[in-house]
């Protein structure tokens, strides 16, 4: 408890809110208001693979089904939420093969979780709260899913027209612990369609499980059940307790550099350089790209074209005609870039930008 002196009646007891629940940072979740898309605002053509594709950190599972959809960063939000997630479906699949998901999922390193005590006599319950709508009534699954110990723990949903809230409180979990690493630990799936692999057994919501064919509800809506389904969603926050409190907004930059650790995409314009180094021979340049911040581990680079570059050196640009990763780790990347000839070895140099539109995608996602 804590003091204090109202200036009329005296000392009035005042209960601390630098203790339990509200302490510190509340949500575990990443990215829950929708405001960071660092790879694209919209995709089209998706439900086939598995991927990161538009809003940072919500990774899409698909499985073989001939369902596809349309990912986008939607400026729709309920009321204090200017962005949000929006699948639109695309492509039908009513014929539902045993094998076939789709769920959008959040990964969370084991050391990011340790805070919840789980395979602990401690565990701790763990609420789950978003806002949702859809072009109609659904109902849909929300999954806890320890992917240490291959445990389940999932409560269905209904969807309406309207924004609404969903809080979803989860059991505590005594049995299996978290590894405490930067590998993936915990996942919040959200199930959006499913074959019997996951709904063949009897579902029972709010109980931890080993058994992969009662993850699913029983009451389970297709999201790929006609072309017309929509599914909205904002406001993701994971918790300790048995109480959802208001939403843990965040600025943008703080929650951009909390996503960088995962995934840094450059998009310098035309002309900027973006990597300092020297010439290695005639022929390439070997430039370094230092993160920040340190990402999750030692990441791949993907480059948008071999073409989209240039070397600028001793006060000529020369364009590139390949470009790759060299060595990688947590702190920084060497970039290797090619061109035809004219460089002079040992000679300082900057790897830049050629072509407008051209990124380099540093991924360390898990």
């Amino acid at each position: 408890m804590s003091l204090i002196l109202d200036g009329t009646s005296g000392i009035t007891n005042l209960t601390s809110i630098n203790g339990g629940q509200l302490a510190g940072r509340r949500n575990i979740v990443y990215n829950g208001e929708m405001k960071v898309a660092q790879r694209s605002t919209s995709v089209t053509g998706l439900g086939g693979a598995n991927g990161y594709f538009t809003l940072d950190r919500f990774k899409i599972g698909g499985g073989t089904t001939a369902g596809r959809f349309t990912m986008t960063q939607t400026a729709d939000g309920p009321v204090g939420f200017a962005n949000c997630m929006k699948l639109d479906c695309t492509t039908a699949d009513t014929s539902i093969a045993a094998n076939e998901y789709l769920f959008i999922r959040q990964l969370l390193e084991g050391q990011d979780v340790q805070q919840l005590k789980k395979g602990t006599a401690s565990a701790e319950q763990v609420t789950v709260s978003f806002y949702v709508k859809g072009n109609a009534n659904a109902t849909y699954t929300v999954e806890l899913e320890d992917r240490d110990n291959s445990r389940y723990n999932s409560q269905e949903f209904s969807v309406t027209t309207a924004w609404n809230r969903i809080e979803l409180i989860f059991a505590a979990d005594t049995t299996g612990a978290f590894n405490d690493d930067n590998a993936e630990s915990l996942a919040l799936n959200i199930w959006l369609h499913s074959g019997s692999t996951y709904t063949g057994g009897t579902h029972t919501d709010n109980v931890w499980h080993t058994t992969n064919n009662q993850r699913v509800g029983d009451s389970q809506t297709s999201f790929y059940d006609a072309t017309s389904r929509t599914f909205f969603i904002t406001g993701v926050q994971m918790e300790i307790g048995a109480t959802a409190t208001e939403f843990e907004h965040r600025s943008f930059g703080e929650e951009m550099l909390l996503c960088k650790r995962y995934c840094n995409v450059i998009a310098p314009v035309a002309d900027e350089g973006f990597a300092i180094g020297h010439n290695r021979t005639t022929t390439t340049s070997v430039g370094i790209i230092r993160h920040n911040p340190v990402m999750r581990t030692a990441p791949s680079l993907t480059f948008s074209a071999v073409n989209a570059f240039q070397v600028h050196h001793a006060n000529t640009a020369t364009q590139t005609s390949g470009i790759a990763a060299g060595e990688q780790s947590t702190e920084g990347s060497t970039i290797v870039a090619t061109v035809g000839s004219g460089l002079t070895a040992g000679q300082g140099s900057q790897i830049r930008e050629h072509t407008s539109g051209a990124t380099i995608i540093i991924d360390a996602e898990l």
